[in-house]
């Protein structure tokens, strides 16, 4: 790849709205940012998706930050690629640490696809002009969810995921298919149930979700296919896909009837899509998670979510969304419910510079 430096920015903003879980409620976002220069001055951003605590991974921005600096851009330095997929090879030595990983190796292919010229969407194989956008309700208060909804409705989202969790399922729901009787709606429980709970789990049933994510242990694919086999609505799973192993593995048990590939949770693009081919081969449909980005990242996401697997709309949002200002221009915009798929090279968005000044905790350059 010929790559002069790579330098690394930790970024930190307040969200527009606290985004909430049973595990952990999300005020601020703090996210570092991959910018990879090549000797011929082209430069590709990537974005580490990591959270400042380890609540939906065991990494954090400090782990990330760590593994970057002290392994895995010491390791490419040693053993430069040629190509972005020759990344999941060469930090295979690496154990975990996906986000990290990820973050230097979407770098790469936006870098990648701006020397080619073309976008990074055509560069994975897509053809889509646009992507349908769906939208996370991450308050627990049933009031505040129908408010919210009932404006992403008027902005045309094309579906809604909530949030669940013991005690706060059956009931929210049930007040939510009675205010939207015709709207998909996909519930996420993050790991909140065991098996102890499939009679709660089975009485969403009769409410019509699209799915319900990732409800048993966040590293689980055994159990999840005996729920799969007692309840109709089809799980999806998410955390517990770190590897197109795990996704193979699960399809093959039949703990899932979709899943949810998010580019860091996997490790990059190159096995975001083998997961997506392999899914699509099967019959299995997918969708594009979203980890609450900045728009480097959901640029990416953009590129993904447009291949032809991805039946599902994603929760891949406008900047507006969570930001006052992104650190991309322009800014990512949903329009009656779709997002535009950038044509121009690589994943077709640059950086806000100053707003990316203004964000900035820290940085630093490594030279190659």
């Amino acid at each position: 790849m010929n790559l002069q430096r790579i330098k690394l920015t930790v970024i930190k903003m307040p969200l527009k709205i606290p985004f909430s879980t049973h595990l952990e409620t999300v005020s601020e976002r703090e996210s570092i940012l991959v910018e990879a220069t090549g000797k011929d001055g082209a430069q590709g951003y990537g974005e580490g998706v990591a959270f400042s605590s380890p609540w939906y991974t065991e990494e954090t921005v400090k782990t990330s930050h760590h593994m970057l600096k002290d392994f895995l851009i010491p390791l490419l330095k040693r053993s430069p690629v040629h190509h972005p997929a020759e990344i999941e090879h060469l930090f295979r030595s690496i154990r975990r640490n996906q986000m990290a990983k990820a973050a230097i190796e979407t770098a790469l292919w936006d870098l990648d696809a701006k020397r080619r010229g073309v976008s990074l969407a055509r560069r994975l194989g897509s053809t889509a002009g646009r992507i349908p956008s769906g939208v996370v309700i991450g308050t627990p208060d049933i009031n505040d969810a129908i408010s919210h909804i009932e404006d992403y409705i008027l902005k045309g989202f094309q579906r809604v995921k909530i949030k669940i969790f013991p005690d706060h399922d059956i009931e929210f729901v049930r007040e939510l298919r009675r205010r939207f009787p015709t709207l998909d709606i996909m519930a996420d429980a993050n790991s909140a149930y065991t098996l102890e709970d499939v009679d709660r789990l089975k009485a969403l049933d009769e409410f019509g979700l699209m799915m319900i994510e990732q409800p048993l242990a966040s590293d689980d694919i055994i159990d999840h296919a005996v729920l799969q086999r007692q309840i109709a609505t089809p799980v999806c799973l998410d955390e517990s896909i770190v590897s197109y192993e795990d996704a193979r593995k699960a399809i093959e048990i039949g703990s899932c009837k979709v899943i949810n590939i998010k580019i860091g949770r996997v490790g990059g693009l190159y096995t975001a899509v083998k997961i997506h081919d392999m899914c699509k081969e099967k019959g299995l449909p997918v969708w594009c998670g979203g980890m609450i980005e900045y728009g480097v990242s959901r640029a990416h996401n953009i590129a993904l979510a447009s291949l032809p697997g991805f039946t599902i709309p994603g929760d891949i949002s406008g900047s507006d969304r969570y930001w006052e200002e992104d650190i991309v221009t322009p800014e990512i915009k949903v329009e009656d419910g779709f997002i535009e798929v950038p044509t121009k090279p690589g994943i077709g968005f640059q950086l806000n510079l100053k707003r990316l000044k203004e964000v900035t905790v820290s940085e630093e350059v490594f030279d190659f």
